[in-house]
């Protein structure tokens, strides 16, 4: 029996927005982020060592609705000691944080199974002094429009119009079904099966996630979803009340941090306007205790449109004047694909993605230098993954061994911030 332990880029905007400003306004901005981070938080106000660490898998609390083969694989593959093992190894590497993903659709399933492993890592995180941040995760939006790849909501958010959002018919941005469904869910027209609003059943959901890790010494905080879809840009206003609602839905039930993330696709020239005020008026009218989650899976340095991204990103920090928190952090190379409807985009291509010890060591260094809240590098996971440098650990059932991606983090850590073991 299984066992946890208790212990696409446009450049027609980017052009004229970025190159105007270029290196000189990064500068200029990250100047006084630091200071205008630390004067904006509460129970964590004023850190000199930022939380540093790693994303985390679980099993119960990643499991699909659609997916029966992956689920019985996952079990098999998952380690009896996997989260005492885990966060020994992470505590001992010098550092103090996890962002740990979870499912909404994953606690649907199994909402037992899915308690009790919540439960086992804020206990192990307890004895190992690391301080999480619950992510309330979405990849394809769900296992209903991608049975194969996806999860997050749950299929009973879909199950109500099922020709609209069709079963299996793709939860990219690039989907129309996805397209529809995230147009609706911000219009907060989204009800399951039986009339509920899917608002406050997310916020429901949430506070039972609050209610059994809130009192621990190791939960930091929570995030309200991660990386949603924008597909308009009449939705900013819509995404901005969404956070406002869950903001103050969960500050019914805890004072800590609370995360808020960047909508996708990051596309700078898209019609969206993704743009440093845009994103800024996300941030909920209560700013108390609130962060800014942000992804960067390219170096600043490495291309004109990465540095593109973090300047936007870091001027949108500035004018909404919360701190900044790179929840996923990696480098990843992509190759243009034209699909069979003539659509171009760019795709992760694992022969032709890796991070090396120097790519670590600038990554962390940009982050000093705009004064981020925290960050967690992608991933560290039970399950092998195509991308190489997306696998900190290698498991088998009896034992683990870290790869060289996690020794680069382990020597970064030492060396920029002087922390060792």
């Amino acid at each position: 029996m299984l066992r946890i332990s208790s212990n696409s880029i446009s450049w027609n905007t980017l052009q004229s927005l970025s190159l105007v400003l270029g290196v000189i306004s990064v500068f200029i901005v990250t100047l006084g982020f630091c200071d205008t981070v630390l004067g904006n938080l509460t129970d964590v106000n004023k850190k000199d060592f930022p939380y540093v660490g790693v994303n985390v898998r679980g099993l119960y609390t990643e499991m699909t609705e659609h997916n029966e083969l992956q689920n019985s694989n996952f079990s098999k593959l998952f380690p009896s000691e996997y989260y005492d093992q885990s966060f020994r190894t992470i505590s001992e590497a010098g550092m103090n944080h996890i962002r740990y993903t979870l499912f909404w659709e994953s606690y649907t399933l199994n909402p037992i199974q899915f308690m009790h492993e919540l439960i086992s890592v804020a206990n192990t995180a307890d004895t190992y002094g690391i301080k999480i941040i619950y992510d309330n995760h979405q990849f394809h939006t769900s296992s209903w429009l991608n049975p194969l790849n996806g999860r997050g909501f749950p299929s009973s958010l879909f199950k109500g119009d099922p020709v609209r959002y069709g079963y299996g018919a793709g939860g990219t941005v690039l989907s129309a079904d996805a397209t529809r469904w995230w147009t609706d869910w911000w219009n907060r027209s989204i009800k399951d099966t039986k009339g509920n609003d899917g608002w406050t059943l997310q916020a429901d959901f949430l506070k039972k996630i609050v209610r059994a890790v809130n009192n621990h010494t190791s939960t930091l905080g929570y995030e309200i979803l991660s990386e949603p879809q924008i597909h308009s840009k009449d939705q900013w206003e819509k995404i901005k009340k969404f956070n406002e609602f869950m903001t103050d839905e969960l500050r019914s039930v805890t004072n800590k941090t609370i995360a808020y993330s960047i909508p996708i696709p990051f596309d700078l020239g898209s019609p969206t306007e993704m743009t440093p005020a845009n994103l800024a008026s996300l941030i909920p009218a209560n700013t108390g205790n609130v962060v800014f989650r942000i992804s960067l899976y390219g170096n600043p340095d490495s291309s004109e449109y990465q540095r593109a991204k973090i300047n936007t990103l870091v001027r949108a920090a500035h004018i909404a004047n919360i701190p900044m928190y790179i929840g996923e952090w990696n480098k990843i190379a992509h190759t243009l694909t034209t699909t069979g409807s003539g659509v171009r985009l760019f795709l992760t291509d694992p022969s032709k993605s890796d991070i090396n010890q120097n790519d670590v060591r600038l990554f962390v260094k940009k982050f000093k230098e705009f004064g981020v809240w925290g960050w967690a590098y992608w991933i560290w996971n039970f399950v092998p993954h195509k991308i190489p440098n997306y696998n900190l650990v290698n498991f088998t059932k009896s034992s683990f061994e870290t790869t060289k991606y996690f020794n680069y983090l382990k020597n970064t850590i030492s060396s920029e911030y002087g922390i060792s073991n």
